[in-house]
């Protein structure tokens, strides 16, 4: 069987058809205060505002103009806002779906290139406010639970692994809601990844716990999907698998993980597991100098499972990723396909819950990574050098996290026919619509 891969130029075959049709305004000058400013508010500012690290704030016309040619520039190869799907194939509806459309991109370039003009300050709609909750993005947490001791990297030197550790506070069980994991100096921080070492665990847990969430740069935690959740257990202790790299000068680092939980007392209906794909064994990862090259990885679905969130990982020659099913009828349907993935982002797609896969035992996940090990990557770090498994950063990695909720036979028959339903699939159909 010959699996099917999008290219990940695909975007830039896109990208070089005229912007102008859709635009806001046909014929109409183009200003920041009528057609910008609501752009940015909605997609923009909850990142680009005082206070945030990023590099400027895109607030007022005064913080943004300076930056006009350089917002189109990011905005035409889709760079920012960070959202790096493939928009042509396979599922196109996410819940944190943060892109701009091409109608706003057009617009953006439209009001670049008649040199960026402010229009009347009467038009711009009423400033937002950020709170102090917008620090996290799974919004106010009810728990935060931070390593113990502070941490301290050297100037100079390699990278350090290290375990840090966390005691929860809790009078009892409660259900996750949504989670999120923050360093205080993400600067230095390649990742942190939370394992639960619960006080009752079956015989035959690894004695490291299991894994509960992962923070990697430019992520913004886990929210689980409505009436589905993750037990956290009273008593429970975390384990932070942490990875530091060192910029010159001595810094210090404590790790917080906030959690939203349920009510008191309420069960979700389903139960969320998180899953790597990864290609196994690992040592199957060449990237040799000066090349492009292609890896596979494969999980076979036990059970009957709705996939929630789909989140790429790889380090700094990653170019693409694409996550398709290898239906029981041996056809194939792509899920998901990340066309132009930057290292800087690791972004957890949420899929709407009328679309998130759904997908019987014995289903086949395909995972298609793409390196790029040459000078056209800009965010290679040595093109001229062999590159392979490794957790370093420069290294590479290639693996896929998954949200997965499993489900018996009546339940996921039930959901099948609801989606069915809804969609006016015919009942011999598969549940996820095959690309084309």
């Amino acid at each position: 069987m010959k699996a099917r891969h999008v290219s990940s130029l695909c975007v830039y075959a896109a990208l070089a058809m005229p912007f102008a049709a859709g635009a806001a305004g046909i014929g109409s000058v183009v200003t920041f205060t009528r057609d910008i400013g609501p752009i940015f508010q909605k997609n923009c500012q909850s990142c680009h505002h005082p206070g945030t690290s990023a590099p400027m704030s895109l607030v007022t016309y005064l913080d943004a103009r300076p930056w006009a040619k350089s917002i189109k520039q990011k905005v035409v190869t889709r760079d920012m806002p960070p959202w790096h799907l493939d928009k042509t194939v396979g599922i196109r509806q996410y819940k944190n779906d943060r892109s701009l459309s091409d109608q706003e991109i057009a617009t953006i370039v439209r009001w670049v290139d008649a040199g960026a003009p402010e229009g009347n300050p009467a038009d711009m709609p009423p400033p937002l406010s950020f709170s102090p909750d917008s620090e996290w993005y799974i919004g106010k947490p009810d728990l935060l639970v931070t390593t113990d001791n502070d941490f301290v990297m050297y100037a100079k030197g390699p990278d350090w692994w290290i375990d840090q550790f966390a005691d929860i506070k809790l009078d009892e069980d409660r259900w996750i809601k949504a989670m999120e994991i923050k360093p205080s100096n993400p600067r230095i921080v390649h990742h942190a990844v939370a394992n639960v070492i619960e006080p009752d665990a079956p015989p035959g847990t690894p004695p490291g716990g299991v894994q509960l969430h992962e923070y990697a740069v430019g992520k913004y935690g886990d929210i689980f999907a409505e009436n589905t959740g993750r037990l956290l257990k009273k008593g429970t202790r975390l384990r932070f698998d942490m990875h530091y790299f060192a910029v010159g000068s001595e810094q210090h680092n404590r790790t917080t993980i906030a959690f939203k939980f349920y009510p008191k007392g309420f069960v979700p209906k389903y139960q969320v597991r998180s899953v790597a794909i990864r290609n196994i064994p690992n040592d199957e990862l060449e990237i040799p100098p000066n090349s492009v090259v292609r890896t596979d990885g494969y999980y076979r679905l036990t059970r009957n499972a709705r996939i929630d969130a789909f989140q790429p990982h790889m380090h700094m020659r990653g170019r693409a990723m694409t996550l398709e099913a290898i239906n029981l009828d041996n056809t194939t349907t792509i899920l998901s396909s990340v066309d132009h993935f930057n290292f800087n982002w690791h972004i957890n797609y949420i899929y709407a819950d009328d679309v998130a896969p759904l997908l019987p035992a014995g289903t086949v996940l395909h995972m298609i990574g793409i390196h790029d090990n040459t000078a056209a990557n800009p965010h290679n770090p040595d093109p001229a050098v062999w590159a392979g498994f490794g957790e370093r950063s420069v290294d590479d990695m290639l693996q896929v996290w998954l949200n997965i909720v499993y489900l018996d036979d009546p339940e996921f028959n039930r959901l099948v026919e609801e989606r069915k339903a809804r969609q006016g699939v015919s009942p011999g159909q598969l549940t996820a619509r095959r690309s084309q």
